[in-house]
Parts: structure tokens; sequence; C-alpha cells
């Protein structure tokens, strides 16, 4: 069995407030996306995880690994051959772990007929990643708490073309998190959504862009380069290092916009 594990980019992202537990409190829209890895699960004599990408770590803290870790637990189900293809990269704000992770528990479900419903299904995902219960339906949601709190929102891009950046920066999360400020913004997320996308710029906002393009200027750039080539709305996604902007035609020639070592996408919005 075989499935392409989607990934998402965030419209807006705020931090309201810093919790106990050291976690933060944020809102956000997750937004699906048609960048996508590949992932294949086959019942097997003895589990084994492979990938196209073995500089990533030791398996056992991958979370496609941990999901299936996860189930085991609470149902009875055999060893497997997993094969992951890593497309969507790390470090960019595009949610591609957490993807893989829920979209584990989903093949899993499906393989072995374990009637897992919908909730439990995001249970699961929360207990490996704040946003990966989102992964479990791929819908537009805006997003509260850690991330994990969601509620369907009626959005739709599909009239838009979105062009995807991705320089040589990698971000981390862990890092990005311990230098940003909590400020609340005047205007609810939830609100400017609501109006035309062509209103959007300078409205929705990415607190984590102010602690990036200070430290990573080329990362601003890209953003600017976006507003001059004619993009309605620009944003940086996540804690970085991936921007997007959004436009209403078809791009040509995108790669000529950036150093030759960006990786750069142009995707017909869906959803």
């Amino acid at each position: 069995m075989i499935t392409y594990p989607i990934s998402k980019i965030n419209i807006g992202l705020q931090i309201t407030d810093k919790r106990p537990d050291g976690f933060h409190n944020l809102e956000t829209i997750f937004y699906p996306i048609g960048l996508k890895d590949a992932l294949e699960i086959v019942e097997s004599k003895k589990f084994h995880f492979r990938t196209n990408r073995p500089e990533m770590g030791s398996f056992e803290d991958n979370l496609v690994v941990k999901a299936y870790r996860l189930l085991k637990k609470d149902y009875n189900i055999p060893p497997v051959d997993i094969y992951l293809y890593k497309n969507i990269p790390t470090g960019a704000g595009l949610g591609g772990g957490s993807s893989d992770a829920s979209h584990t528990i989903i093949m899993l479900d499906k393989l072995f007929s374990l009637n897992i419903n919908t909730e439990k299904k995001k249970e699961y995902a929360l207990s490996l990643g704040s946003d990966c219960p989102f992964f479990i339906e791929n819908k537009p949601v805006f997003a509260t708490g850690r991330g994990e709190i969601t509620e369907k929102i009626s959005l739709s891009l599909n009239n838009y073309f979105m062009v995807l950046v991705l320089p040589n920066v990698s971000v981390s999360t862990k890092e990005a998190y311990s230098n940003i400020s909590v400020k609340k913004e005047k205007k609810p997320l939830k609100k400017l959504i609501q109006f035309p996308v062509e209103k959007w710029k300078g409205e929705i906002i990415n607190q984590f862009e102010e602690y990036v393009f200070n430290k990573y200027p080329e990362v601003a750039k890209i953003k600017q380069t976006l507003y001059n080539q004619g993009a309605c709305f620009a944003l940086m996604s996540g804690s970085g290092s991936s921007v997007y902007g959004i436009f209403e035609k078809e791009q040509k020639n995108i790669e000529s916009w950036f150093p030759k070592s960006y990786h750069t996408l142009q995707q017909k919005l869906d959803y």
C-alpha cells in the first residue's frame, strides 16, 4: 500500500502567550498544498524502515516509526516494511514529518482494517506532534492552542497559483520559538482571512519572520522578490525557512527570480 503525504503552509502565525508547560499558544491557518512525500507500507516477517534520506538520523527517532510503535501497543498488528521517500524538505515550516506520521496511522488503519475513527486517529496523531492531527483530514483549519485545537473554516484559494521558494537555510523550530516575543495582534486572524487575498498584505503576519529575517536576510529577500514579481500575498511558512507567494495567474520562468541553489515550485492551489 502506498500513499503520498501532503504538506501545508501557514496563512498567518501569531503567538498569543507562553504556557506554563513551556509551549506557546498560537493562532494560525493550516492550509494543505500539493508538495508530497511518498510512503509505502507492506506486511513483512520483520519490521524494517528505509528512507532515501538516511542522514536524517536514527530511524527510531523518525515519526513514522513512532507512529507504528504507537499503534502496535494497542492493536495486534504484524511487522511491516516501510519505505519513506522524502521530497518535502525538513526545517522548512511545511510539516512534512508530521504529515508522514499521520499518514502512517491512516495507512495502518486501512491495511489491517483496524476501524479507528477519525477522532481517535487525531488523538494518536497529537501524541506525536502538535500539528499532526491536521494531516488526518487535510482540510483548511483555524488552529489554536499548540496547533492541536482545530476548527474547520470556509477558505478556498483554488483560483490562485502558489510559488514556493526553499532557500539553503534550515531553521530550528526550537531555536525560533526560544527567540520569539509574544505580541498579541489587535486584528484577529480569523476575521482577516475573510478579506480578499489582495487585502492580506501587511495585515496577516507571521511573527517568526522578525527573528528569521534578521538572522537570515536572504529569506526576507525572497519575500520581497515575490512581491516585486506581482504576488497578491507572500509570507514565510511556519518557523521557516520556506516562503510562498500567492498569484492570480500562473507565472513563467520562476527559476530565474532566485539563485540556482534555491528550490522553487509552482502549483495551482486545489483546496
